[in-house]
This record gives C-alpha cells, sequence and structure tokens, in this order.
C-alpha cells in the first residue's frame, strides 16, 4: 500500500509541485489550500504523514497543529514556512511539530524528509532484520519503552509521545547513564544538519520531563549536566 501524505498550503503552484513529486516518488496524496480543510482531513482520513504551511487561510498551520494534538491525533507533521524565524520555529515544535523546513525547498528535499520520518513511524515487522536487543522493552523506575511498538509507559500508563520525543526518549535510554551532548542528539534523532540548533533538543527535553518526572524542577529521570547535555538514569529510591 502507499504511503498518503496530506499536503496543506494555499499556494496552488507549491501544492502542484509537491503532489506530482510525492506521487512520482510512489506516495497517495490529499491536499487542501486553508487550515480548516486540512483540518477535517486529517480528522477524518487515515494519514501516514502532513506536510503543512504555518502561513494558512481559516486556520493557521499552528491552530491546526495544536488541535490536532489536543484531539490525540499524532499523525506525524513536517511543517512548512516562509519565515525564517527561530521563535515560530519552537513553537511549532512546541505544539507537536515533528519536523520544520524553511521555504524555498527542493521538492527532492521535501520527500527526503517525509521518507526519513516515515521510516521511523513504521515498525519492521520482519523480526530476521530486528535483533532481540533492538526490540527489548526497556525499564527504567517506572519508565518503560517498547521500541517495537513504538510506545512508552509511565506508571503504567501509556504516555503521548510524537514520534521525535519518542526517539529522543528511546536513544535516552539506550545511553542509560551516558552524558549525551546536545550535538549528539541532534545527530542521533534528527540525523540531518539542524546547523547546531540546539534548541530543538531543549524543547522536546523539556516536553519529555513533563510527561515522565513527578517534579519537572527537580527531575528524577532526565538530568542537565550543566555546559555539556543531558543524561537518563535510574531515579534514586526506585
Amino acid at each position: 500500500m502507499k504511503n498518503r501524505v496530506l499536503v496543506v498550503d494555499d499556494e496552488q503552484s507549491i501544492v502542484t509541485l509537491l503532489q506530482y513529486n510525492l506521487e512520482q516518488a510512489g506516495f497517495e496524496v490529499l491536499t487542501a489550500m486553508d487550515g480548516e480543510e486540512g483540518k477535517q482531513i486529517a480528522e477524518t482520513q487515515a494519514l501516514d504523514i502532513l506536510v503543512l504551511d504555518l502561513m494558512l487561510p481559516k486556520l493557521d498551520g499552528m491552530e491546526v497543529c495544536k488541535q490536532l494534538r489536543q484531539k490525540k491525533i499524532m499523525t506525524p507533521i513536517l511543517m512548512l514556512t516562509a519565515k525564517d524565524d527561530e521563535l515560530d520555529k519552537i513553537l511549532g515544535l512546541e505544539l507537536g511539530a515533528d519536523d520544520y523546513m524553511v521555504k524555498p525547498f527542493s521538492p527532492r528535499e521535501v520527500i527526503a524528509r517525509v521518507k526519513a520520518i516515515l521510516r521511523r513511524t513504521q515498525v519492521q515487522t520482519e523480526s530476521t532484520n530486528v535483533s532481540k536487543e533492538e526490540t527489548r522493552q526497556l525499564k527504567i523506575g517506572n519508565l518503560t519503552i517498547d521500541p517495537e511498538k513504538y510506545e512508552a509507559y509511565f506508571n503504567e500508563d501509556l504516555l503521548e509521545l510524537t514520534l521525535k520525543e519518542f526517539e529522543l526518549l528511546l536513544y535516552l535510554a539506550q545511553n542509560k547513564g551516558r552524558v549525551l551532548t546536545r550535538d549528539q542528539l541532534l545527530s542521533a534523532v534528527w540525523n540531518y544538519d539542524f546547523a547546531g540548533d540546539t534548541r530543538i533538543v531543549d524543547v522536546h527535553i523539556s516536553h519529555l520531563r513533563e510527561k515522565v518526572e513527578v517534579d519537572t524542577k527537580k527531575p528524577a529521570y532526565i538530568k542537565t549536566i550543566r555546559g555539556l547535555g543531558y543524561k537518563l538514569e535510574e531515579p534514586k529510591g526506585e
């Protein structure tokens, strides 16, 4: 089956360009020209990924992203914008976008990003290609991570994580006790050049702490190592 992509942009030329190139790359493509229509499709259709412009009529991309996440619709979102503004970038990530691209961009770059996101969301079912070490559950204190199902639990409650939040948590857990720099985390989790934009890591760490820490001001799991980065460790007393 083809992966299904929804492209939401109010510029017809961009919609046409992305639709043509994505279809040539083997995707099924749905399109929308405003935020309200895009949100309705995302709420009612089975999608593998959403390519969402920031500046949209009727409902902007930020609000679309926010409302979908509030409804627990966790379809991966690649956000597009003409603004090369760090505040917009960080706000988009805080609202639940998985990735971010600034216009102008090449269709090839968009397809590469879409494929990279989908590779992470689609769990491999061929056990011959996956080792037990890669798929076994990780348990750290009250935190349980299941790499095969892309699920994480805290106190046995399923955590609502975006794709990037899950991947970051998994990588920290796989390197339990090791101090990981922000650049290491960027390379491992995002695995392409973010031009040293380590604030992306900080935003996702903050989100994870809200979901796995009893007191975010005194984290027991995800520790900040000043001047270096972060590490995930077994909480004391558990």
